[in-house]
């Protein structure tokens, strides 16, 4: 007993705890990247792509509380799939989420990049992969007072970009009205793209075995958690319209900078690429982490190559895990751009909530199942805007997905046949 005791984690985190995770995971460098690509598909509509991208945020939101407050275990979708549509849609989810996260690794790679010497944006970008991945495989975490403070630095950046647009001589919120040069698609697309700066909120359902009451502090973190950052975003993107016109705002390298030079505030510039910078490392920490951490748990189930579960005896960490995922981030971020990175991130990560809706509608009202239109819209949203992201990212990300069915039915094969020789 007290070997099983000493294993379980401690259910300390409370409703506000869980709240400033879901906000360290989702205010972080998606809103400093994810602007200009969106603006680029959406034009002047550019509000109502984060409008659509917040609904479908909500509906995948709701699906994984309520999934998370039946199954509050770690590992998420990739659990919630196994136990609810079987061991394929479950191996699916945990194979979308390690490629879509392994591509916002990249994305992040690349903002820090753009934001601290844009001049050479893929060869930094590719050694802080390097120095994060070092960082992790010495064990070397971010603690949860470190998450704190770097919201609050970001969120601070963000309140002083809106005040300085806001209050700028060259604000014109006439370009805020919807113009005629936009289609449905690229209003979708933008959704798309703008999902990549909500993804995120799944870290508290992740949480399932640390919050306390888990039925009730998971739907409510949840869904508190995404209303705040919607609104912190609504107010990023009408202060960069407002400034910078939809068209500008589809031109910028980085977006928040030319918002703080074009509203006449040079000063606040290299605040603002601190800020970005900052962002984007603590969230490429975090996600070389949970990537690797994911790895290693499929890798154990044997549906990665079971020489990826190893753990260092020193540093006690899934060290080939860690190098793998660093490696391939690295190539990435040494030579794709920044959009390509967050549609691909997007197509994965899209797919892996679509599993989360689908597993959400087959819960009882027992089970606390959410609304029926919830996992329909958030089903239907999900596949939707994968389907409409930039061509490239959608062919990439299809062929990717299509490797992982045949890599799961090969194993499955060889499985099988290993074990009619048994039987034999």
């Amino acid at each position: 007993m007290s070997e099983i005791a000493t294993s379980e984690l401690r259910r300390r985190l409370g409703v506000t705890d869980a709240v400033m995770i879901g906000l360290g995971a989702m205010i972080g460098a998606g809103i400093f990247a994810a602007l200009a690509p969106a603006a680029r598909a959406a034009g002047s509509w550019l509000l109502v792509g984060l409008a659509v991208a917040a609904v479908v945020a909500y509906c995948n939101a709701t699906s994984s509380a309520r999934l998370a407050a039946r199954y509050p275990s770690s590992g998420g979708t990739y659990v919630y799939g196994r136990e609810r549509l079987g061991e394929f849609w479950g191996y699916l989810a945990g194979w979308c989420f390690v490629v879509g996260k392994t591509a916002s690794c990249a994305a992040m790679a690349l903002t820090v990049g753009t934001y601290a010497w844009p001049a050479h944006a893929h060869a930094v970008a590719a050694g802080a992969v390097v120095a994060l991945t070092a960082v992790n495989y010495r064990g070397v975490q971010k603690s949860a007072l470190l998450t704190r403070v770097i919201v609050a630095f970001v969120l601070a950046v963000l309140a002083a970009v809106v005040v300085a647009a806001f209050t700028a001589e060259s604000a014109d919120f006439a370009r805020l009205e919807f113009g005629s040069d936009v289609t449905v698609f690229g209003v979708l697309q933008a959704a798309g793209l703008l999902f990549f700066a909500f993804a995120g909120y799944a870290r508290i359902a992740t949480l399932g075995e640390e919050v306390r009451d888990p039925a009730r502090t998971i739907p409510r973190a949840i869904p508190l958690a995404l209303a705040i950052t919607l609104v912190v975003y609504t107010l990023v993107v009408v202060a960069a319209l407002s400034v910078l016109g939809s068209q500008g705002l589809a031109q910028a390298a980085a977006p928040l900078s030319e918002v703080v030079r074009a509203a006449g505030v040079g000063w606040l510039e290299p605040v603002v690429r601190v800020g970005a910078v900052v962002a984007a490392l603590g969230s490429l920490l975090a996600l070389i982490l949970g990537v690797s951490r994911t790895t290693l748990a499929m890798a154990r189930d044997r549906h990665l190559p079971h020489a990826l579960a190893a753990v260092h005896p020193r540093f006690a960490v899934p060290h080939r895990a860690e190098l793998a995922v660093g490696a391939i981030v690295a190539v990435a971020a040494a030579t794709v751009d920044i959009r390509a990175a967050i549609g691909f991130s997007s197509f994965g990560v899209l797919l892996y909530y679509a599993v989360a809706n689908a597993a959400a509608w087959t819960l009882t009202p027992s089970e606390g199942r959410p609304p029926r239109w919830v996992p329909v819209v958030g089903l239907l949203g999900c596949v939707i805007l994968a389907c409409t992201l930039p061509a490239v990212s959608v062919l990439a990300g299809a062929a990717v997905v299509a490797l992982g069915i045949v890599i799961y039915t090969v194993r499955r094969t060889i499985a099988g046949a290993d074990l009619d020789d048994r039987h034999r």
